[in-house]
């Protein structure tokens, strides 16, 4: 194909251009800060659920503390009044003795209600303890999250200007280089995923290392200063 020594050189260096935005674009695609971002964030997911499951025994726990508190405040006040009850009773010895086992009754619900109580609060206090662990994990990973994403901006963004730059460039070169050559070079990228132009040497694809022998040589060679590999379709240039 009959092209200018100015296609050419754009092309190697439309090629050149690419083969940097394709490693730079793998290596933003490939920032350790990616995976640890969402391992932080699934990490922070199972805390969250542990959390939840925490939250739900301290309801239990304060609840029953609760209703410890209430059982222990209506009996102490049932206990007030069969107290004033024996008080009153003024030589009603068998109504004193009934209220006295009532009283001892009282007591004794009382004092079972105390340990409850203690039971309780202790159990409370671990559950407390397990939330606070929780909350200083979470506080924890908020921090390494911000410092991840702080970081995964910093590089990714200077990864990212800098493929910015060399977009421009390539929309520059791309400019200076014929439509109909530029086509082809496109064409032959799309296939490649990679290198698109190659140079012939001697009876060899530069790129693919593919041997051309006999006729398709010549036809290759007839088609200087630019042609395409019969094996892998790359463009190659032809000295």
């Amino acid at each position: 194909m009959q092209v200018s020594r100015d296609d050419l050189a754009a092309l190697l260096q439309i090629q050149q251009i690419d083969l940097e935005i394709m490693r730079q674009t793998k290596q933003l695609e490939e920032l350790p800060q990616r995976e640890a971002i969402l391992a932080t964030r699934q990490k922070r997911e199972s805390i969250e659920a542990k959390r939840a499951q925490v939250e739900g025994l301290q309801r239990e726990a304060r609840k029953k503390i609760t209703r410890i508190t209430d059982e222990d405040a209506s009996l102490a006040k049932k206990e007030t009044g069969v107290q004033a009850a024996i008080e009153a009773a003024h030589g009603d010895f068998r109504n004193a003795e009934a209220r006295t086992k009532e009283l001892a009754g009282i007591a004794k619900r009382r004092a079972t209600l105390a340990a409850d109580h203690d039971a309780a609060a202790d159990e409370l206090a671990k559950i407390d303890g397990l939330a606070a662990q929780i909350a200083r994990a979470l506080d924890e990973l908020d921090a390494q999250e911000r410092s991840l994403v702080e970081s995964f901006q910093r590089e990714g963004g200077s990864l990212k200007n800098t493929i910015a730059q060399m977009q421009a460039q390539r929309a520059a070169a791309a400019a200076s280089c014929s439509p109909e050559v530029l086509d082809l070079y496109d064409r032959a990228a799309a296939r490649s995923g990679g290198v698109a132009v190659g140079r012939l040497d001697g009876n060899r694809c530069g790129t693919c290392r593919a041997v051309i022998e006999g006729g398709r040589l010549i036809d290759l060679k007839a088609q200087a200063p630019l042609g395409t590999c019969p094996a892998c379709k790359r463009l190659l240039i032809i000295a």
